[in-house]
């Protein structure tokens, strides 16, 4: 197979999602595609180009919005926003801090800001609700990440055990309450956060 930008980038993506961002260096890259090093340059310009090259393939994996009602509109893209962070959390740092994003980054910014615009927001008002609506995405993907590695229930359940009586009432209660309780998820939290902030911004609306 010729070597291609849309091939170095889909390599460079693997490794990040087996192995995290550090594992990605050209000269890893041009092993894992047989070539030397070098050669990369000729598809990416350098390693920063490359980062932008990256987080721009994972917003094209995003689902636009797409939907005459706005609410639901934006709830499926950032339901996909979110699975698709799932799937490449290496990139939640670095998704809004490139100062030369990609097309596929900028569509998916101008969509969500025409869904707003077309619903009434105000310029002022949609700015405010992608930057609401994206941090508590991003917020909620990161926690994500983290609790895969010690899942909720397991952090309530030595929280119970390992406490005084009496101490931390509210987390203990909590944890009993609510966390260790059966079918009890956290990722239900997404939608019920994400229908939180979507409500509160329809309260902006006049």
């Amino acid at each position: 197979m010729p070597l291609s930008r849309e091939r170095v980038l889909a390599t460079a993506l693997a490794v990040a999602d087996a192995e995290g961002l550090a594992a990605v260096t050209m000269r890893r890259l041009g092993a894992e595609l047989g070539i030397e090093a070098m050669s990369l340059y000729h598809h990416v310009a350098n390693k920063s180009a490359l980062l932008d090259g990256m987080v721009d393939a994972v917003f094209a994996e995003v689902a636009p919005p797409a939907g005459a009602y706005w609410k639901a509109a934006l709830r499926r893209h950032y339901a996909s926003l979110r699975a698709v962070l799932a799937a490449h959390s290496w990139a939640i740092p670095l998704l809004d801090s490139r100062a030369s994003p990609g097309l596929a980054t900028l569509a998916r910014h101008d969509a969500v800001l025409g869904v707003l615009r077309t619903a009434g927001f105000t310029i002022p008002l949609a700015g405010h609700a992608i930057a609401a609506l994206d941090a508590f995405v991003y917020g909620f993907a990161v926690q994500e990440a983290g609790l895969r590695q010690v899942p909720v229930p397991d952090v309530a359940r030595e929280t119970v055990a390992g406490v005084d009586e009496g101490a931390f009432p509210h987390l203990v209660e909590l944890a009993r309450e609510h966390v260790l309780q059966p079918g009890y998820s956290f990722a239900a939290e997404f939608d019920w956060g994400l229908d939180l902030v979507l409500d509160g911004l329809g309260t902006q609306l006049t």
